[in-house]
């Protein structure tokens, strides 16, 4: 689906010199895998914290021939999701999908889809706080020291006095990763299930932190490993026996959900488009 571009607008909204800006931070960002790269993050039509660093990234490199999917937790419908594809729609000529395999950019917070990305796709996150060491350092200078000088200790023993109190490391979403052997990353509030996905991959990842003015980059086939120890390896979330009432897929990560009328609890992809392409390739009704 396409929409006229409102004149009263520059082309994706953005002025081009406020684009160009934000490009040659994504070049450094992908020169450099996991260096947060400051930018002059821009006042956007939506208030900071709702995604205006991803929003940035995305009207920074949409053009007439993209086709454009978003997401909110893994949903297309949710009221964040709507407003920003039409506020992208309103500014631009792009055309929009659910189905995260006819996009050639996803913009997305919280998830990631379950189809893997190619090498022709880019995923842009948004990310509420960009800074793993924000844990263990208050102090933005100090931080900046840490990654420099490579001193993650302070992580590190964040996680052991998990596991002495918990007797298990407690993180789950923004889960801490080593990217290409030398940054901690924060990879925005993906749940641990989505993290293994960025490892190795085909597609380009972007972070884009509006609030913070940070931009930062997976690019393809980089490590990204999660902070783990030997007696204490990483895992992700686990759904054993289960599957989505709506199409049955498996090996999916799956919301928990509840009847309003019966109080029954269910299980469904949390990956909407995913679901609805399921539920037509077996037939289920939409």
């Amino acid at each position: 689906m396409k929409m006229e571009v409102a004149h009263t607008y520059n082309y994706a909204f953005l002025d081009e010199g406020s684009k160009k800006e934000i490009r040659r931070s994504v070049l450094k960002a992908v020169a450099i895998p996991g260096y947060q790269v400051p930018f002059a993050s821009r006042e956007m039509p939506i208030g900071r914290g709702w995604g205006t660093g991803g929003l940035q990234i995305t009207l920074s490199l949409i053009g007439e021939k993209d086709t454009l999917k978003v997401i909110d937790q893994g949903h297309d419908d949710s009221v964040n999701a709507v407003s920003i594809k039409r506020l992208v729609q309103a500014c631009s000529n792009i055309g929009t999908t659910e189905n995260s395999e006819e996009a050639t950019l996803i913009q997305t917070r919280h998830r990631i889809p379950e189809v893997p990305l190619r090498e022709d796709q880019i995923l842009v996150l948004q990310v509420p706080l960009p800074e793993p060491l924000r844990r263990v350092e208050a102090k933005e200078k100090d931080t900046k020291r840490l990654h420099a000088e490579m001193d993650y200790s302070s992580i590190w023993l964040r996680l052991y006095e998990d596991i002495v109190r918990w007797g298990e490391i407690t993180i789950g979403a923004d889960y801490p990763s080593m990217v290409n052997g030398r940054y901690i990353f924060n990879p925005s509030p993906i749940p641990r299930y989505d993290l293994l996905k960025l490892h190795q991959a085909k597609g380009l990842f972007l972070f884009g932190a509006g609030r913070e003015k940070k931009i930062y980059a997976i690019p393809p086939f980089t490590d990204v490993k999660p902070l783990e120890f030997d007696d204490y390896p990483f895992e992700v979330e686990k759904f054993d026996g289960l599957s989505c009432h709506c199409c049955g897929s498996q090996d999916v990560f799956l919301d928990e959900i509840y009847d309003a009328e019966t109080g029954e609890k269910r299980y469904q992809c949390s990956d909407t488009g995913y679901c609805q392409t399921q539920q037509k390739e077996r037939g289920y009704v939409v």
